[in-house]
């Protein structure tokens, strides 16, 4: 399932195998929340950028079309054509950020859609059976993702009861690929680290889990508003007591340089949607750094986004055209930045796993941790 090839320091190389495929580690996962990515882009366009891992939102997808109709539909693969490995979270962040709508009990948390406000109840149980039925070949564990900083009693029950609710996904999730009718018999599930910014609560909690029988384990409730450093001081923290034979997961991070720094840290797999989002806005990266394209210095650029590059974009556009595209509101200018976007993050993910295979990984670090998140200097 999982092996690590090769290590720099605390960086791993890896290779991890699923049902729908194998993926080189460490890995970017391309984020399409309801089963496309924002911008108009379709499972086809991944595979044309280099995405490995997709990662699609189990809260959507259950209020829209609805999990039930997925599963009749073949399951999210076959429903959105893509036939490489698929990650989906839990709906436990999405049930975070609808903090003035929800209610926790030991059950479960109850809450409001933010489409129609209907109540509706999630749970180990109910989050393990709509995954089942998405099929996707990683599950993860239904969890609190609490507000930082929290107050530290608060944070150490909520992370007692994440214990008890991974137990009941475990047991939930297991049965699930037992039944006849199961779209991926061969799921797997990764638990969740929490424990806010207390670092002594966060090893004390991936202790725990560790003990569990998961297929991987991920950092989950960072990056929600705490500063980087405390971030990556967290990691430092948790990566001695994760299981070395595991793939690690930082949940929703991040900016190239989070990225990098990161994977120095022993993380093998990320997701964000930030390079999409900020695609739709103008901003694109470069391997100069960050340029707004709605600039006016860009009216009369001839040249590409990224001279280096060989995305759909690059290969056939100029800035001008694009930044043209961005002004008249057409939406060509966001599909193409996008895809932009997402292929400049699994081009960096691959620079990264060439840098480790050729044991330059710190000198990588070196020339564009930093670098890659300021503004471009251009000539």
């Amino acid at each position: 399932m999982f092996e690590v090839i090769k290590q720099e320091g605390r960086a791993r190389r890896g290779v991890f195998t699923c049902a729908h495929g194998t993926a080189q580690t460490p890995v970017f996962m391309n984020v399409g929340t309801q089963g496309a990515i924002k911008g108009a882009v379709s499972a086809h366009d991944l595979k044309e950028i280099g995405c490995q891992i997709e990662l699609s939102n189990t809260y959507h997808l259950h209020l829209r079309p609805g999990d039930e109709v997925v599963r009749q539909m073949g399951g999210l693969h076959r429903f959105m054509d893509w036939n490489g490995p698929m990650l989906t979270d839990s709906g436990g962040f999405q049930v975070f950020s609808l903090s003035g709508l929800r209610k926790i009990k030991e059950e479960g948390v109850t809450f409001a859609s933010h489409i129609d406000g209907r109540r509706i109840f999630m749970g180990p149980e109910e989050s393990m059976k709509i995954q089942s039925n998405l099929g996707s070949d990683i599950a993860m564990a239904f969890d609190e993702c609490i507000e930082n900083p929290s107050p530290r009693e608060y944070v150490q029950q909520s992370c007692e009861r994440t214990i008890r609710w991974l137990e009941r996904c475990i047991a939930e999730h297991q049965r699930l690929n037992q039944q006849p009718d199961c779209v991926n018999p061969n799921q797997m599930l990764f638990g969740i680290n929490q424990g806010g910014t207390y670092a002594d609560i966060r090893a004390w909690h991936m202790d725990q889990i560790a003990q569990l029988p998961c297929d991987g384990f991920a950092i989950g409730g960072l990056a929600v508003g705490e500063p980087t450093q405390v971030m990556y001081d967290i990691i430092d923290a948790v990566e001695p007591h994760m299981p070395k034979d595991k793939p690690r997961y930082l949940m929703g991070v991040g900016t190239p340089s989070n990225i990098i720094e990161a994977v120095a840290r022993g993380v093998d797999f990320f997701d964000c949607v930030m390079p999409a989002r900020n695609a739709r806005h103008g901003k694109l990266y470069t391997w100069k750094g960050t340029i707004n394209l709605k600039n006016e210095k860009y009216k009369l650029d001839a040249r590409p986004i990224d001279e280096t590059c060989h995305c759909p974009a690059c290969s056939s556009f100029s800035r001008a055209y694009l930044r043209h595209l961005f002004t008249a509101g057409e939406m060509l200018a966001m599909r193409l930045a996008v895809l932009h976007n997402l292929h400049f993050y699994n081009e960096l993910m691959a620079k990264i796993r060439q840098a480790l295979d050729e044991g330059t990984f710190e000198a990588f670090r070196a020339q564009y941790s930093g670098r890659l998140d300021r503004p471009a200097v251009e000539e």
